[in-house]
Parts: C-alpha cells; sequence; structure tokens
C-alpha cells in the first residue's frame, strides 16, 4: 500500500509530505500514547493518533527512518511547528475526519497489518 492510497481510503487531507506520497508501507500502529509507541512498536510505518503536540513528529522520527507517515484522526489539525518539524525530517503528515477505530479498520481491511509488537 502506499501513502496515497492511506488519503484515499481515510479520506485524509494531506497536510504535508507531497513528495512522498507514493512511498510503500506495510505496517501500522494507533495510540496516542507516545511512550507506547516508542516501547513496543517495532517495524510500523504508520501511526494513527489523536494526541497533537511536537512529541509526536519527534516520536516518530526517533524511530530510526521506519515511521513515513502519521495520520492524525478525528481532523485533528497539527501546528505550524509539527508540520516544520515533520517536513525536515521527510515525514508525510496527514489528517483523518475519522475515528481511530474506524481508520485502523480501513487501513488493515485493506491489506495494511499490524506488524510486530
Amino acid at each position: 500500500m502506499t501513502i496515497a492510497d492511506i488519503v484515499r481510503i481515510l479520506q485524509a487531507d494531506l497536510v504535508c509530505g507531497a513528495d512522498h506520497l507514493e512511498t510503500e508501507v506495510h505496517n501500522a500502529c494507533g495510540s496516542d500514547m507516545m511512550s507506547d509507541v516508542l516501547a513496543f512498536v517495532k517495524d510500523q510505518s504508520v501511526l494513527l493518533t489523536g494526541l497533537v503536540n511536537p512529541q509526536v513528529v519527534r516520536t516518530a522520527d526517533m524511530m530510526d527512518m521506519v515511521m513515513r507517515c502519521i495520520v492524525f484522526v478525528r481532523g485533528k489539525d497539527p501546528t505550524p511547528d509539527m508540520i516544520e518539524l515533520a517536513g525536515d525530517r521527510g515525514i508525510v503528515l496527514l489528517k483523518s475526519p475519522m475515528r481511530m477505530f474506524t481508520a485502523c479498520g480501513l487501513l488493515y481491511e485493506n491489506g495494511l497489518k499490524g506488524g510486530e509488537v
């Protein structure tokens, strides 16, 4: 699946990272607790979250170039400093009007897996 597919499936708006839409992704996780993401996520390339603060982008950046895309659910808007940081790090930011449960379910239904925990 590509990030462009995620945009379509989740009816998402692209916030930043248009030059990375054809990036292939294979796994995802949904969490609002960045400590859990750091402790338990091993190979996920997409993070779905309702948490909107710069730590989300910093957490994705700390994942050693594995986390390529962050989807903010429930229509949440990332702040300008988050957008700038993600752009500098090559991380795609999307926002979807869907709730996390629905968004995760749709991605799973369309072939994206949860990966190792």
